[in-house]
């Protein structure tokens, strides 16, 4: 099993580029999946074909879909909801104010990647190629299962067991509506759910994620700063496409000065992304869409790569040993000293970048172990460990 997550600023090409990598895979021979999970869906426009929200013969091997999220809210939130409904109109909130406090940002898509982990258990695809939402909203989307995997680990379990034994006496002495074991169970089901997505999705020998940008400065420090949050949270960049750029045989003095800072944009894209392939798709004179289209883009993007199998990533942190020092490495590329702020408690060190944050639960062999310095060098964040606790 495959999977590329293809992403980017908004405007981008994204989509285009998720939509001939999807062809280029199946015509290599791969049972592929291509579906959305941007709520302004435009891969059907991509296409050129009607999509909905199962998956949709298109072509060969290639299949597409475009998840309504809406739809999977209700699946898997419904039952959960209703229950909570009746909590909040009990305790006086009602209606659409209710309905507010149930239903977080970024809720609705985050179900959409427990649908990519049941194709992914389906055995029925090769490959999944994922036409992410814009940036900003997949950055938000990649970090929610490790927020709801914390609650579940250390609030949601005991919050069950505690309310297994006092349910009982609250309905004696409350008419509040008290969750059934049901409820606890469909809320324990999801939960389950997306940590399963959240384990395949941090599985570098499956799943990768594609950037995509164009030569232009907004954009590539978007995708610098894209790339450093997606290594935060545990996501294998296996490559950067720069899309949109200008021929070399457009001589009109029109665009001189245009190609002039493409060679700019491309040299710093080069320097900043060393450490993966960078490939270049040309400003085609015509819309790229419809088989034909797609088909001609995914060879020259490609040539005779395989784009499913042809890339790899690696994991962007891991514990590392060497002359008798044990480290906690993890990449962050393009920040700033200070910019990082690491805490160690318990089990768990807090690593902060700009404005987000994640825990890395520290394997048992460092329990025992205080962090004795954290340092920035070379795009690679080093957390050091003593040699045993109170060391």
């Amino acid at each position: 099993m495959r999977i590329v997550l293809v992403t980017g600023k908004g405007g981008v090409g994204k989509t285009t580029v998720a939509a001939a990598t999807a062809l280029r895979a199946a015509e290599a021979g791969h049972r592929t999946l291509v579906l959305s999970t941007d709520p302004a869906h435009s891969l059907a426009d991509a296409f050129d074909v009607p999509l909905g929200d199962e998956p949709r013969h298109i072509a060969g091997d290639l299949d597409g879909q475009q998840i309504d999220t809406q739809s999977r809210l209700e699946a898997y939130w419904g039952e959960i909801r209703d229950q909570l409904m009746a909590i909040l109109d009990w305790g006086g909130v009602r209606g659409l104010e209710a309905e507010e406090f149930l239903v977080f940002p970024g809720m609705d898509e985050l179900f959409a990647l427990v649908e990519v982990q049941s194709h992914a258990a389906s055995g029925l695809y090769d490959t999944l190629i994922v036409d992410c939402a814009p940036t900003a909203e997949t950055l938000r989307l990649l970090s929610l299962p490790e927020v709801l995997s914390w609650y579940f680990d250390r609030v949601f379990l005991t919050q069950r067991r505690v309310m297994k034994a006092a349910r009982p006496v609250l309905t004696r002495m409350t008419n509040m509506p008290i969750p059934g074991d049901e409820v606890m169970d469909a809320a324990e089901n999801v939960f389950m759910a997306i940590e399963r997505a959240r384990r395949l999705l941090l599985d570098p020998s499956i799943t990768t994620a594609r950037l995509v940008v164009n030569p232009e400065k907004m954009v590539v420090s978007e995708a610098r700063r894209t790339y450093t949050y997606l290594s935060l949270f545990g996501y294998a960049i296996d490559s950067v496409v720069v899309n949109r750029i200008l021929p070399d045989d457009i001589s009109d003095p029109y665009f001189s000065r245009w190609q002039e800072i493409q060679r700019a944009h491309l040299d710093d894209i080069e320097r900043s992304f060393a450490d993966v392939p960078v490939m270049r798709l040309r400003l085609f004179d015509e819309e790229m869409t419809g088989l034909d289209k797609l088909r001609i883009l995914g060879r020259e993007l490609y040539a005779d790569q395989d784009p499913a199998v042809g890339f790899a990533g690696r994991r962007p942190f891991r514990v590392v040993e060497q002359d008798g020092e044990v480290a906690l490495e993890i990449d962050m590329p393009f920040v700033a000293k200070e910019e990082v702020d690491v805490v160690r408690d318990g089990h768990e060190v807090y690593l902060t970048v700009g404005a987000y944050r994640r825990s890395f639960v520290l394997p048992d062999s460092l329990h025992r172990r205080d962090v004795i310095g954290a340092k920035l060098e070379s795009g690679v964040l080093r957390v050091r460990f003593s040699e045993h606790r109170g060391k």
